[in-house]
């Protein structure tokens, strides 16, 4: 194999040089002439050269504007034995703005592939090899050309100029940030300034109470069937016990597709069963907001599941649960989800450049807590399933 490549979504390429820089900075000679680099092994020899060439849509917008719907058609004639992964991939594809091509003059051996895994940790987004197979940024395969799922647990990032367009700014969206910032240097977490502005209050289309509390309580029963499938209880007992849950409190019209799915499937995915379970920290942010939880503790321990459980099972009906609920204001809504935003930002670069996240936080906490809040929002109108998580 001779080539391999690296597609990703990016605000600008100025970082991709340093990122090949600093993968090869060690036995190498780099040579660049604007968006090519020329590099070579400094071995006696065997020596390794190859080129790397970095485009994007503003470099080479018809290369764009013509192959990425190609890409699409590709892996859309894929038959995916994963459909929520294919439409996973999908989305990712379709927000794709920038291309690192790399090619050997001979083949590619395990030493190489290592550098480019490297590479690609460093940049973000996903690498592409000759014969279809997909690679998350670590590395790990996505889905293989025949669509048999690999080990990867993928989720779409895009960058913000991809999905929002030029940045909005505001006096408010500046003040939210800077708060956000004075927090941040408290824990001793690292931001970068150039993280856009969450919009202002008034423009979000904000989710009713009556909405998020049907959503909370249907995530909830959904969550309750993912811990007996992980757990491995009695499925088909619990699958009863919790479509009489749904219906008890009315809230079926709240689950979403891929919930649904996972509730009809004959022998439910272990792996997105696990994943489900996460989203007790998507809850947790509902019944925050619904004002049955004070507060939202940093996010490096899980929340109190137990307590999770008790306020919707302590009433009989939506009804009742509902009388227990007063809607937090919208401003501190939209302060969280500025938190969370720049929170998740930290996580995602330290993990790219391998290191533990900062202050013992646990992404998938920070993850979830920000599906739960941007969902609230309104924000982009992204449904539950595919809140962007691009930072």
């Amino acid at each position: 194999m001779k080539y391999f490549t690296i597609f990703a979504s990016k605000n600008d390429i100025e970082d991709i040089e340093y990122g090949i820089l600093d993968v090869f900075a060690k036995g190498f000679r780099i040579k660049s002439n604007e968006n090519e680099y020329y590099i070579q092994s400094k071995r006696l020899f065997n020596k390794d050269k190859m080129t790397i060439r970095v485009s994007s849509e503003d470099t080479e917008p018809d290369y764009f504007e013509k192959n990425i719907p190609g890409m699409m058609g590709f892996y859309d004639e894929i038959p995916f034995e994963d459909e929520q992964l294919k439409g996973l991939v999908l989305t990712q594809i379709s927000v794709l703005n920038t291309m690192i091509a790399i090619e050997l003059e001979k083949d590619m051996n395990e030493e190489l592939q290592q550098l480019f895994t490297n590479l690609l940790a460093q940049i973000g987004g996903i690498g592409f090899l000759p014969n279809g197979t997909l690679l998350d940024q670590e590395g790990l395969v996505i889905v293989y050309p025949d669509g048999k799922s690999g080990p990867a647990h993928f989720r779409p990032q895009s960058c913000t100029r991809k999905i929002m367009g030029p940045e909005v700014t505001s006096e408010e969206g500046e003040q939210r940030k800077n708060k956000t910032i004075v927090y941040l240097n408290e824990h001793e977490i690292p931001f970068i300034k150039s993280l856009p502005q969450l919009l202002p209050l008034a423009q979000y289309p904000f989710r009713t109470q009556e909405d998020i509390a049907k959503r909370a309580v249907a995530l909830l029963i959904v969550i309750q069937y993912a811990c007996d499938v992980v757990h491995e209880g009695d499925i088909h007992k619990s699958k009863d016990f919790f479509m009489t849950m749904l219906q008890k409190y009315g809230v079926e019209d709240f689950l979403t597709d891929n919930e649904r799915n996972f509730l009809q499937a004959k022998e439910p995915n272990e792996q997105e069963a696990g994943d489900i379970t996460w989203q007790y920290e998507a809850y947790w942010v509902l019944i925050w907001a619904l004002g049955i939880v004070d507060t939202l503790d940093f996010p490096e321990d899980i929340c109190n599941c137990q307590y999770a459980i008790q306020v919707v099972s302590s009433c009989e009906s939506f009804e009742q649960f509902y009388g227990t609920t007063a809607m937090r204001n919208k401003e501190e809504i939209v302060d969280e989800a500025d938190k969370i935003y720049r929170l998740h930002w930290a996580c995602v670069n330290s993990r790219i450049q391998g290191q533990e996240a900062p202050a013992n936080i646990d992404e998938r906490i920070v993850t979830e807590r920000r599906r739960g809040l941007f969902w609230m929002l309104g924000h982009r109108d992204e449904e539950w399933d595919y809140i962007s998580m691009d930072t």
